[in-house]
């Protein structure tokens, strides 16, 4: 009998739970733990900074769920992963064990590495439902005496794809409002030129994204790193291909979102060989830690290395289906290794993306994930929208009722049209 745990109930740690069900020997134990016990959809933040959702929409009570599926499941965060002892502590005093462990929490958003950025400085964010709340209360003061916003991604972020859906959902917000004539918007980005997206782009993203945004007068600032953020002010300075500071400029807003970069959780910090020096796990390509043989990880706390080269740092996004591939190689090993078999699987790090604008909105395709590609598609269009929406409903409903159904590979299927995404490979 083999304990398993998984830490981290997001994205990945919830998927990894149900596909694990499936790989598991009769007799062995399924554990989860994570520091909520509610689940929220992160892709319909953008809506929830808006008022456009509500947080009980996107919300799923992970408890019956999990039990329902004899999954046992604690909500108190770790503080402290022992590698070593093959064990984890929890906040509330007790201890976890496990014979495999497949970490999952996703990154720690690192805010304090820029004065006055986040929810507790002068800037709103969109990658908790808490804070997307709170900046939809500002949202709303703002729209009574409106005047410039500035949204982006702070340098060595590796998430962008958010920043420019909530820019276009923001300008449909107050044109359909009527005051988008009284509001100057400005788009702040490490990424060298529009639509990297910390991918080098995927088809014509850069083209799209940038014709996108002169309809809707949003201009932007490239290549820019962020020095400080005041009340209604921000510090960026333009970056020269050789590194040096071309330009700093200040940027007033009366309205902020800004991405921040992503670190490892605390509970992972400086464990040796298990982490890289920004905290984020280190795995091979069956998603195995090199030197932790039992412990395996998926998702966007898992270390990747940039595409290449940037005059500012931009990190590389895990995108759902990505890490839905991430999950469903790490649990196949893990099956194969309590059957005493070598692991083989892989995942492909193909990528879906639907992005929405707030009435049209932008997919790509990317086979794999990081170029060279075998696919390299990108199209626009108002299906788009339909199809998040869409995407949105299906996904919770799936998630609602436990299944283990691949959520990303058959929404793109299905809406796409996509004949062939393989998920897993193997050696």
């Amino acid at each position: 009998m083999a304990e398993i745990v998984i830490m981290g109930a997001g994205l990945g740690g919830v998927i990894a739970a149900y596909e694990m069900k499936d790989h598991m020997r009769p007799g062995d134990r399924l554990s989860i733990v994570s520091r909520e016990r509610v689940y929220h959809f992160v892709p319909s933040n953008p809506w929830i900074a808006v008022k456009w959702r509500t947080r009980e929409a996107i919300e799923v009570d992970l408890a019956p769920i999990f039990a329902r599926r004899d999954i046992a499941f604690k909500a108190s965060p770790v503080v402290r992963l022992e590698p070593e002892h093959n064990r984890m502590q929890l906040e509330d005093g007790s201890s976890l064990s496990y014979d495999y462990l497949i970490i999952t929490t996703g990154p720690d958003l690192a805010f304090d590495e820029i004065e006055g950025l986040g929810p507790n400085g002068f800037t709103n964010s969109i990658c908790h439902v808490d804070h997307a709340e709170k900046a939809a209360e500002e949202f709303d003061e703002f729209c009574r005496n409106p005047g410039p916003i500035v949204v982006g991604a702070a340098q060595g972020a590796s998430c962008f794809g958010p920043a420019y859906e909530y820019s276009f959902i923001l300008d449909t917000a107050l044109r359909r409002l009527k005051i988008r004539d009284q509001v100057p918007m400005t788009f702040v980005t490490p990424e060298p030129y529009i639509g990297h997206l910390g991918l080098d782009g995927v088809g014509d993203t850069k083209g799209i994204l940038e014709s996108a945004m002169r309809d809707r007068h949003i201009k932007w600032l490239t290549n820019s790193r962020i020095k400080r953020v005041e009340r209604n002010e921000m510090t960026v300075e333009e970056i020269a291909e050789d590194g040096t500071v071309k330009a700093t400029r200040q940027v007033p807003f009366r309205f902020s979102m800004i991405l921040p970069a992503f670190r490892g959780v605390p509970a992972l910090n400086g464990i040796e060989g298990l982490v890289n020096p920004r905290g984020m796990v280190i795995v091979d390509k069956h998603q195995q830690n090199p030197k932790y043989k039992n412990i395996f990880s998926a998702g966007v706390c898992v270390a990747i290395p940039p595409v290449g080269p940037t005059p500012v740092p931009c990190g590389v996004p895990k995108t759902g289906f990505m890490i839905e591939s991430m999950v469903s190689a790490a649990v196949m090993n893990i099956g194969q290794i309590l059957r005493d078999r070598a692991p083989t699987h892989q995942g492909t790090w193909n990528a879906v993306c639907l992005a929405d604008f707030g009435d049209s909105g932008i997919a790509f395709v990317a086979q794999p994930q990081i170029p060279p590609r075998n696919v390299n598609w990108a199209s626009s269009g108002k299906w788009v929208h339909a199809a998040k929406i869409g995407f949105e409903k299906y996904f919770l409903r799936k998630m609602r009722r436990g299944e283990s159904e691949p959520f990303y590979e058959t929404a793109a299927l299905g809406m796409l049209g996509i004949s062939k995404l393989k998920k897993v490979s193997t050696d």
